[in-house]
């Protein structure tokens, strides 16, 4: 958490607490008798979920104007809330235009909110362009893989379920080729920085509605909608000639990288059950190791 959440936590406690300090040295205590139990518990949760909607958002994205909004506009309904609930405990006289004040923080902040909401959707409208090769069809981030920012294996086989309903889709495995001794001799750290550039060059040379996964280990799977087996051989030819063109320095080592690949596809006419993305998957998987 850097300094700017940290000061903005820091003054939505305050904020609160000056709240409930000047109603509670402005007004007068109402009777126990005459509390609205379920006004209370409406007003003071709503306060309540707000302040933790903006922790949530201040501990979880970078600085920036979407942020701010977001959480400014979550600490004024916060406050208001905050403000609103007070009145339940504390008479406050009419005269006092302080009160109404303090209230009109919902409002304002659910204006302040929608704002911020607005920018955020043109920020995920960037995002998900950023993120095309890497998902399709639906977003899950418990999938990403922490190394190489790919979709699992889980995912792909869930994307291949939902293509073969729409049509003829193609799958490519690709198996860097001696990856093992890249850890061996140069360690693990260096066996990450590999497949990022691996699955970078990967990423650069696929059209925009492909898929790419890690599989497994050094294993990479592509899906291809709407090609053929044939033209998925060209295009894994392809990918392989371009991973064999760079020139990846390890310790100021430079290595020559290298991909096998095997094919296949999958259509609709395959049938609604889960077996066949299983079984064509474990039939590429037999060819890599056979090759």
């Amino acid at each position: 958490m850097n300094t700017y959440q940290r000061h903005a936590i820091v003054a939505a406690c305050l904020a609160g607490t000056a709240c409930l300090l000047l109603y509670a040295t402005a007004g007068t205590a109402k009777p126990f008798a005459i509390w609205h139990w379920m006004d209370i518990a409406g007003e003071g949760g709503t306060a309540v979920m707000a302040f933790l909607w903006c922790l949530i958002v201040l501990g979880s994205r970078p600085d920036g104007r979407v942020t701010r909004l977001l959480a400014g506009g979550l600490a004024a309904i916060c406050v208001g809330s905050w403000a609103d609930c007070m009145d339940e405990f504390w008479r406050i006289d009419k005269a006092a235009l302080w009160d109404n004040a303090l209230e009109a923080l919902m409002p304002l902040g659910m204006a302040v909110l929608t704002a911020g909401l607005y920018y955020w959707r043109q920020e995920q409208a960037s995002l998900t362009e950023h993120l095309k090769k890497r998902e399709r069809l639906f977003r899950d981030h418990r999938a990403f893989d922490r190394v190489t920012q790919l979709a699992d294996a889980r995912y792909l086989r869930a994307q291949l379920e939902r293509e073969r309903q729409h049509g003829p889709c193609a799958l490519v495995l690709l198996d860097i080729d001696g990856f093992h001794r890249v850890n061996r001799e140069h360690g693990q750290a260096e066996g990450d920085r590999v497949l990022q550039a691996v699955s970078h060059m990967l990423l650069l040379n696929l059209r925009n509605d492909d898929l790419l996964c890690r599989y497994a280990g050094d294993r990479f799977a592509v899906l291809m909608p709407g090609l053929s087996e044939a033209a998925a051989r060209d295009v894994a030819r392809h990918l392989c000639v371009m991973v064999a063109m760079m020139r990846h320095h390890a310790g100021g080592v430079p290595l020559t990288l290298t991909l096998r690949h095997s094919c296949g596809a999958l259509g609709a006419s395959a049938g609604a059950g889960t077996a066949a993305p299983d079984t064509l998957l474990a039939e590429l998987c037999r060819q890599m190791d056979a090759a």
